[in-house]
Parts: structure tokens; C-alpha cells; sequence
């Protein structure tokens, strides 16, 4: 149905490399990654979690709002956060942890379909199937009147 693609530029070695992730609708066009961004505090440049909870946030945001709207309700706004937890696991690293923050306005939506629209939308967005392998993907969502 839909394929899109990313490409990534690396030089150097380890902790003094550096690299330039991009999109192919150039929404990121040669962006700076590195060891520093991931691990540090350089806020120049990105890393993969930061991407990845873009995404992931991104894909949970238009699955709610499409879940409302078949349910009969039009989201006024939609507002999501994604903290991805970065873990040491061994000699590496994993995700061990997804923290969804929703806020939404929904006209005429009564809280208790709300949060059933929020848990199918983050269990049943693409992404979300995708990170199944996390041990913890968390959502708490609040409901503006």
C-alpha cells in the first residue's frame, strides 16, 4: 500500500563519528546524529529514539483521530508525546519503554469511549505493532472539554 524510505550517511568511528539522517520527503534532510546527540546533551542533532518516538507518535496521533472519526466523533485536537527509554541490556542497549501522552479534544466523546479509542488506537497503529517487541508501551490519556 505504501512504502517509504530513509537514508543515512555515516563517517568516522564509534563516539566520533557522525551522521546525517534524511527522509525522502526531505522532512529531515541530511540531519546530524551522533554519539553526543544520542548519549549527551548536544541538542544540534537527533538520534534514533527521538525519531523513532516522532514516529511512533505520529502514527498513534492519525490512528486516534481516524478511530473517532468512525466512531461518529470529529477530533478538534490531538496532541501526543512519545518517550522512548533507551536501557543498558547487557553490552548494549534496547527500548525498554514507550510512554504515550495524549491530549484531546473531542466534541460530544464521553471519557470512558475515549480511553477505548486511545488503548485500540495504541495497540492497533501500525507503529505500535511494529514495537511490539518493547516490554512497555504506556498511554495515558486526557480528555479536554
Amino acid at each position: 500500500m505504501s512504502e517509504k524510505s530513509a537514508s543515512v550517511h555515516w563517517e568516522g568511528a564509534g563516539k566520533a563519528g557522525q551522521g546525517q539522517v534524511s527522509t525522502e520527503t526531505d522532512a529531515l534532510h541530511k540531519y546530524p546524529y551522533g554519539f553526543a546527540s544520542r548519549f549527551g546533551d548536544d541538542r544540534k542533532g537527533t538520534n534514533p529514539e527521538e525519531i523513532l518516538g516522532a514516529a511512533h507518535a505520529a502514527c498513534f496521533t492519525m490512528a486516534f483521530s481516524f478511530a473517532c472519526d468512525k466512531a461518529g466523533f470529529a477530533t478538534r485536537t490531538v496532541d501526543t508525546t512519545a518517550r522512548v527509554r533507551l536501557a543498558k541490556e547487557g553490552e548494549g542497549f534496547k527500548i525498554d519503554r514507550i510512554a504515550l501522552t495524549l491530549t484531546a479534544t473531542v466534541p460530544g466523546l464521553k471519557e470512558e469511549q475515549f480511553q477505548q479509542i486511545a488503548e485500540d488506537a495504541k495497540k492497533n497503529c501500525p507503529l505500535s505493532k511494529a514495537l511490539a517487541s518493547v516490554p512497555e508501551i504506556t498511554l495515558q490519556a486526557t480528555l479536554k472539554a
